[in-house]
C-alpha cells in the first residue's frame, strides 16, 4: 500500500472524528485532530493554549496583537506585530511535516487544502441528516435537542468561515472532495468501510 493522506472535513455531529479514526486504524496510519495542536505549538514555540482558544477560528487571535510572555514557551520571542494569520501558518507546517513522515487521517483544519500538493491524499466530507446529528451531539454533550441543534449551528457557522477564509474555497462544497457521504444512512461502521474501499481503489490508479 502507497503512503496514504486522508483528509477528513465533517458536519458538526455526523461523526467524522469517530470515523477518522476508525480510518486510521484500517490504514495503520496517525490520526489527528487535536494532536495537531500540540504538534503546531511546538513547531511556533507558543502555548498549546493560544491554538484551543482558537482552533479553527477565522483570523484566529483578535488580540494576537499583542502577544505578551506568559504564551510563550522555550524562551522563543516573536515580533509584536504577530500577525492573526500566523498561528494557521504554525498549524500548517505541523500538518504538512505529519504528512511527510507517514501515513496520516487528518480531521478537518483544511488540511485538504494545505495538502493539495501532496501525493496519494484523498479528500473525503462526512456529513449526516439533522436528525441523526442532533441525537449523537445530544448524547456526547448531555445537551437536550434544542440546545444540541444550537450547538450545531454556531459550531458549524465557525467552521464555515474558518475554512472558506483560508482556503478561498466553500466548505462542504461536492466539488471540493474525492467523496462526500451521507453518514446517517448506513451508519458509522458500514459508512467507513465504504469510504476505505473507496481509498483503497482510487491508491490503485
Amino acid at each position: 500500500m502507497k503512503h496514504v493522506i486522508i483528509n477528513v472535513g465533517r458536519q458538526v455531529g455526523a461523526g467524522g472524528q469517530e470515523i477518522g479514526r476508525m480510518l486510521a486504524q484500517d490504514f495503520d496510519a496517525k490520526f489527528y485532530d487535536r494532536e495537531l495542536l500540540n504538534l503546531a505549538a511546538k513547531e511556533s514555540g507558543f502555548s498549546e493554549k493560544i491554538f484551543k482558544q482558537n482552533d479553527e477560528k477565522k483570523g484566529f487571535l483578535k488580540g494576537l496583537l499583542n502577544v505578551q510572555m506568559p504564551h510563550l514557551v522555550g524562551g522563543n520571542l516573536y515580533d509584536s506585530n504577530f500577525s492573526q494569520e500566523s498561528l494557521f501558518q504554525f498549524q500548517s507546517d505541523a500538518i504538512r511535516k505529519a504528512a511527510s513522515e507517514g501515513n496520516c487521517v487528518f480531521l478537518g483544519r483544511c488540511a485538504d487544502y494545505i495538502l493539495r500538493d501532496f501525493e496519494n491524499v484523498v479528500n473525503v466530507f462526512i456529513t449526516a441528516s439533522m436528525d441523526f446529528r442532533v441525537k449523537l451531539v445530544s448524547k456526547v454533550k448531555e445537551l437536550d435537542a434544542e440546545h444540541a441543534r444550537k450547538l450545531i449551528e454556531q459550531v458549524e457557522s465557525r467552521r464555515q468561515q474558518y475554512y472558506n477564509y483560508y482556503t478561498g474555497k466553500k466548505w462542504g462544497a461536492a466539488e471540493s472532495y474525492d467523496l462526500c457521504i451521507d453518514a446517517s444512512i448506513l451508519g458509522l461502521e458500514e459508512t467507513e468501510k465504504l469510504i476505505a474501499e473507496f481509498i483503497r481503489k482510487k491508491l490503485e490508479k
